[in-house]
């Protein structure tokens, strides 16, 4: 079905592989459409909760773009690339209604920390490293990048590894709030299937409320907390509301799941 990604399904979840090794998983144009694709596939599928997004090998969680793809674009060219790829993959991934994991194994550079940053929860291996590289071809990150990162790390942080276009370690990353956790490599998917495994315990429909209300604190002319009031209010007319509710009242564990 697809040529650059491999999608595993799994008990309530998937694992979203991209699969261009020999290139260190770099982003072209057609993998970012087909990872689109899977996501909205995930997204709209009842009874996927949540994803994992990595890379395939050892070395790469997405070492990039692919340069060759954009190397002769014009100033309009550049804006549309910049702006596709927000709309399709990175903006998209940050506001779907399921928590999407990052398992970054390895290098995440350019366009591949900006896919880590979108996703809502990021695990490192212990030989990741991480940075936005693109001033040293004379371009800025373009994905997102300037303003999640700075979101992340703090301005004063995110300008120094934007303006000196280098890497930090796993473990300066998880100082910095740039990652949630670091493990050992061959621990990292099993790491991420166990915050999968807590999530998929809790509500579905109240997690992708407190994913609308986080992510309005970070949107241009949204309040954060008419937000957060709003999907609080929603959350009263759910399925999930009267189990959960009801569950407590009867000192049982809730099944959300039905």
């Amino acid at each position: 079905m697809y040529n650059n990604i491999l999608v595993e399904e799994k008990e309530g979840y998937q694992i979203i592989t991209i699969n261009r090794p020999n290139q260190l998983n770099a982003l072209n144009s057609e993998t970012i459409k087909e990872l689109n694709s899977a996501f909205t596939a995930a997204n709209n599928n009842a009874k996927t909760g949540a994803v994992i997004i990595t890379g395939s090998g050892e070395k790469a969680f997405v070492a990039g773009a692919d340069i060759k793809e954009f190397a002769d674009f014009s100033v309009e060219e550049g804006g549309h690339l910049a702006q596709n790829g927000q709309n399709i993959l990175f903006d998209f991934v940050e506001n779907m209604s399921i928590p999407v994991i990052a398992a970054v194994n390895g290098f995440a550079l350019g366009g591949g920390l900006e896919l880590a940053m979108c996703s809502h929860i990021r695990v490192a291996s212990t030989n990741a490293r991480m940075g936005l590289p693109e001033v040293s071809l004379g371009v800025i990150p373009g994905y997102g990048g300037t303003q999640r990162l700075a979101q992340l790390v703090g301005r004063g942080k995110a300008n120094e590894m934007v303006f000196t276009a280098g890497m930090i370690n796993a473990e300066d990353a998880l100082k910095w709030g740039l990652v949630n956790d670091v493990v050992e490599q061959n621990d990292l998917i099993t790491a991420c299937e166990k915050i999968v495994g807590k999530i998929l315990n809790n509500s579905k429909s109240a997690i992708s409320s407190a994913i609308k209300a986080v992510n309005a604190n970070f949107t241009d002319g949204i309040n954060g907390f008419t937000e957060e009031i709003e999907e609080f209010g929603n959350c009263f007319g759910t399925p999930d509301f009267k189990e959960g509710t009801s569950a407590f009242l009867e000192k049982r564990k809730p099944n959300f799941r039905q």
